[in-house]
Order: C-alpha cells, then structure tokens, then sequence
C-alpha cells in the first residue's frame, strides 16, 4: 500500500546517494518527536550541549582588559575574532532575542575549517536544519537568492556554500545589533568593571 504523501513532507535537496536518517512519514527534518527519530534526535542534542557548554566555559575564563574592551567600539572585527568579545556580545544578544545570528556565524567559520568530507556533508545539512530552514525556531534572515544558492549546494556540499550567507548575516550584526551593543549598558558597565579592575592594580 502505498503512503499518503505529507503537505509538508519536502525538505532540502538530497543527493541520489545520500542516505539520511530514517524519520516518520510526517517529518524530513528528523525534528519531531516519533519512536523512529527520538534517540537521533537526543543523542545530537546531547553533543550540540556538550560542544557549546565547552566553548562557553573556555571563553568565559577569559578576563577582556580596559584596552580590548575599548577597541572593540572601534572595530566590530576585533570583536567577533575575539574570544572574550563574542562571548560578551553573545550574551547581548540572547537577551534581544537574536543569539541565532552568532551561532549561525560560528558554524559556518567551523564549516569552512573543516577538511574531511563526511563530516562537511553532515555539518552543512546541520546548518541547514538550524539555521536555514524554515521549520527552525532558530531560522536566520536571509534573502531567497542566497536561500536559492544554499538549496542548490546541498545536493554537493562543500565548506564554503555559506559563504555568502555568513557574510549577510555578519552585516546585519555589523549594522543593527552592534551600534545597540555599545550604546547599551550592559557594554558600559563592561567598561566601568575593567576600568575599576585597572584603577585597583
């Protein structure tokens, strides 16, 4: 007998020997929670924890100094290849509502450092599935040309196809969310606590 065919059933291009996880007949994702994807999907939860608790409690460790945290209102790249200063400017960010936006960026620089292909073809479609795809509570903003570009990459993978869509993401935190960083007080009182940390020395 044949399946009824979901409405909502279509997910990204796959490539004719792409074998993806077994999910129920409802879900491409592999995102919902039926006995055929639920130990999937927990255990990429599990890794997906451990892999962020980690690189937070590295960053975290790291104490900015008066001097770095003046130059990152004079350079939004500094900032963002700083690990201290992503962390800061992540926790600004969760509380606007748009920590998304980093973690999309992060990923794509994991992404582009990546050598082997197994892992470029199963990270890539990661990304999609967090960041891109429309079902995801964590989808970014991003025009269709490059959601057509993404689309297209997918049935081939490879470690720079979110290139474009890093770049357009890392604008948008360039032009909206950083100006609202350094006028916030969560940036002030940054200064304020390093500058009471120097005055002490």
């Amino acid at each position: 007998m044949r399946k009824r065919q979901h409405p909502h059933s279509e997910g990204p291009p796959q490539a004719p020997d792409q074998q993806r996880p077994r999910t129920c007949c409802l879900c491409w994702c592999g995102c919902c929670r039926c006995p055929w994807n639920e130990d999937l999907m927990e255990g990429r939860e599990r890794q997906t924890c451990t892999k962020m608790e980690s690189i937070e409690a590295a960053e975290e460790q790291l104490e900015p100094t008066l001097e770095e945290i003046l130059s990152w209102s004079r350079s939004f790249e500094r900032m963002m290849y700083s690990p201290s200063g992503r962390n800061l400017f992540r926790q600004f960010l969760r509380s606007e509502y748009s920590e998304e936006n980093l973690l999309f960026w992060l990923a794509c620089e994991d992404l582009k450092h990546e050598k082997n292909t197994k892992a470029v073809d199963e990270k890539a479609r990661i990304i999609y599935e967090d960041y891109v795809s429309i079902l995801s509570p964590k989808e970014v903003s991003l025009d269709s040309r490059v959601r057509e570009g993404i689309n297209r990459n997918l049935l081939e993978p490879n470690c720079d196809m979110y290139n474009e869509a890093q770049l357009q993401i890392y604008t948008l935190m360039h032009r909206d969310s950083f100006p609202r960083f350094l006028n916030s007080a969560f940036y002030k009182s940054l200064v304020e606590s390093a500058r009471g940390s120097s005055a002490e020395i």
